[in-house]
């Protein structure tokens, strides 16, 4: 059986899941909302799929799935309106920005018992779920410490800014996902701080470009996150696990592996440029266990509950930087 997809969503990361679908077999990418023309024709393009509005795709009894990577604040109108129409919805981070939102959402993604992923992508790429799987298999014992590190190469621009809900629920989200998925228990506390360090316009818009957040969990375990929108040489992802037993770490994936030494010293390639090209096979391994889980019913990872948590640690950050303060997370 081909499973039939729905795009709600042409930009940037509507096409980045669209190229991976094409590249899953079992599935096609059927129909495709956007209201911008060249957005949703460039997906009809590259694809073969037809422009929809998102009442026809969601009334199409041949379209058993959709993609939600709309603006942030259609998120949880759409999830509710696809529960409800029977599709397996994968939906892009976050949910929504209000927390009560979100509860609200996934309580008709309850009700109506529909099979709903949260594209905390980072999850899936191959070198952090490998630091997982040595965690998991014992390697270095009880984990006591993560560290992430996540910089953009720059900035996004300020149109974006202004309605993105601030780094730490746009941008450090991913990275509270990602120190959850690592230490696999829930965190009890957040310290952050933020600062304007590279842009100005960034700080008049209310938000920081530079921050860092430790969370710790109830048994002690400690998570240290630092974020900046500015990193001259290039996209910079790296994690490290410290255990009682051992260290596990990932360092950045580059454009190829070739290093140069001559008298000057040693020389890399440079980091792969951004987000697209740094988790492509990500977003692909991502959208194969959603697929995955909609033929064989088995469980989907991660869920509405993890997009919660998420942005409940990102609210408490914020929380944190504006009073200066530590801020308790209920459990």
């Amino acid at each position: 059986m081909t499973i039939n997809f729905g795009l709600l969503g042409a930009g940037r990361i509507g096409k980045t899941h669209a190229t991976a679908i094409l590249g899953i077999a079992g599935v096609k990418l059927t129909a495709v909302f956007d209201p911008v023309d060249a957005a949703a024709e460039h997906i009809v393009a590259m694809s073969g799929a037809r422009r929809a509005s998102v009442e026809e795709i969601l009334a199409d009894k041949n379209i058993h799935a959709v993609l939600i990577c709309t603006p942030t604040d259609m998120h949880a109108d759409q999830i509710e309106l696809a529960a409800r129409a029977g599709k397996a919805i994968f939906c892009e981070k976050p949910v929504d920005l209000s927390a009560d939102r979100v509860r609200a959402c996934l309580k008709v993604v309850e009700e109506t018992k529909a099979k709903l992923m949260i594209g905390f992508n980072r999850r899936f790429d191959t070198n952090f779920a490998a630091v997982r799987a040595q965690i998991d298999a014992g390697a270095i014992g009880n984990v006591e410490l993560v560290q992430i590190t996540s910089r953009d190469p720059g900035p996004p621009p300020m149109d974006y800014i202004k309605r993105s809900g601030g780094l730490f629920r746009d941008m450090m989200i991913h990275d509270f996902d990602l120190a959850r998925f690592l230490l696999n228990e829930e965190i009890v506390s957040v310290s952050a701080a933020g600062s304007v360090l590279v842009d100005p316009a960034i700080g008049t818009a209310g938000d920081v470009d530079t921050a860092s957040a430790t969370l710790k969990t109830k048994s002690g375990k400690i998570a240290v996150i630092t974020n900046s929108r500015r990193a001259t040489y290039g996209y910079d992802q790296r994690i490290e696990a410290h255990g009682s037993k051992g260290a596990v770490s990932a360092a950045n994936v580059h454009n190829n592996t070739v290093t140069l030494a001559n008298k000057e010293g040693y020389h890399d390639t440079p980091l792969l440029d951004f987000f697209m090209e740094r988790y492509a096979v990500a977003y692909r391994t991502e959208l194969q266990s959603f697929v995955k889980a909609i033929e064989t019913g088995s469980p989907i990872s991660p869920t509405g509950l993890d997009g919660l948590k998420a942005l409940e640690l990102a609210d408490a950050a914020v929380k944190s930087v504006a009073t200066g303060a530590e801020v308790k997370v209920s459990v």
